[in-house]
């Protein structure tokens, strides 16, 4: 149970996939002008990454290792999560049409979105089991969704300020983006610490 709780600690604030590892800029900075739509691309982030994690090891354990092809393990990852994807955007325009209108072009980016593959790639490099590869997936994206609707929440609130005529548009979001990256450094060796606590 200790290991579980390192992992959503570690994935959620300390290793933030945004906010500390940089992955996923592109719907972060795209998606997060309303909270509606933010907290619509995180849902289908953490569908998308969970079940790629799930999809992506066992493709990895019991046809790539096997038959010596990880080299294109990479490509394999990218067509899985296409796959996931091409879903979600079918299921979202036949049930939630104002949500899939709202995400735009958002939503199919999410198959070239960096985090995805990144949370695979992880998880393939540290040769984890199944369930905790899938978990730190799960986290990793409750960790992407937290910190877009926190961005999305401070962005909503930027829209009525004046701030100076240089800061207006994205390059106020680029700043109030690297000040909460650097709140988020706070949260650095509080895995460790929880670590040795748990011991």
């Amino acid at each position: 149970m200790s290991t579980y709780l390192l992992i959503v600690v570690g994935a959620v604030l300390v290793n933030n996939f945004v906010l500390s590892r940089f992955l996923g800029c592109c719907p972060f900075l795209g998606v997060s002008k309303k909270t509606e739509t933010a907290l619509g691309m995180s849902g289908a982030v953490v569908f998308v990454m969970t079940v790629a994690a799930a999809v992506t090891w066992c493709l990895d354990h019991w046809l790539l290792k096997p038959n010596n092809l990880g080299y294109i393990h990479t490509l394999a990852f990218i067509l899985v999560i296409a796959s996931l994807v091409q879903f979600i955007d079918i299921a979202m325009k036949r049930f939630l049409p104002p949500l899939h209108a709202a995400l735009g072009i958002f939503l199919p980016l999410i198959t070239t979105n960096c985090a995805v593959l990144g949370a695979a790639e992880i998880n393939c490099k540290q040769g984890a089991g199944f369930f905790e590869s899938v978990f730190f997936a799960f986290a990793a994206a409750i960790g992407f969704g937290f910190a877009l609707v926190i961005f999305s929440g401070i962005r909503e609130k930027l829209a009525h300020a004046d701030p100076p005529r240089c800061f207006r548009g994205i390059a106020v979001a680029l700043v109030t983006a690297g000040l909460l990256a650097l709140a988020f450094m706070g949260f650095s060796g509080l895995d460790k610490g929880l670590e040795r606590a748990l011991q």
